[in-house]
């Protein structure tokens, strides 16, 4: 599983011309599903991200999470998060899980990050999206559940 997180002032996520999610400050979660990826790769990205200490305590240094300030997540489905342009220009994402499981690690991602007590919009799974950021800082994390970056 990789994500994107982008600590954001605020957010939004429109289908079809309707705003389906919005926050103000938080995080905006980009998630892709691996083909591998079972239950335990949501789990640590769910651990991972709501403990996450990217926004700055009275210091001015990173060290306090999303739960610490009362952030909210959008998070938004992204399997071109697997796209491999290793070879060639066009991607290939065949790494990228089936759409009925990529889902359901998504739902069970979101449930995990809720439980946290942490608020959470969403995007359409599958849907074409257009996402608003106002990435704060700019802050940009990039994590994988198989720690390979």
């Amino acid at each position: 599983m990789r994500a994107v997180v982008q600590r954001v002032s605020e957010a939004d996520v429109t289908v079809d011309k309707v705003i389906t999610g919005s926050i103000k400050k938080g995080f905006m979660v980009m998630i892709g599903v691996e083909e591998e990826d079972d239950e335990s790769d949501a789990t640590y990205m769910a651990g991972k991200i709501s403990g996450l200490r990217i926004f700055e305590d009275s210091e001015e240094k990173m060290n306090l999470s999303i739960k610490d300030v009362g952030g909210e997540i959008l998070a938004v489905s992204q399997f071109t998060l697997f796209g491999d342009v290793r070879k060639g220009k066009r991607p290939s994402f065949i790494k990228a899980a089936r759409p009925e499981e990529a889902n359901r690690l998504y739902r069970y991602f979101i449930d995990l990050i809720e439980k946290e007590n942490i608020h959470v919009e969403e995007g359409v799974f599958h849907a074409e999206m257009l996402v608003r950021i106002q990435n704060d800082g700019p802050v940009t994390i990039l994590l994988d559940s198989r720690k390979i970056f």
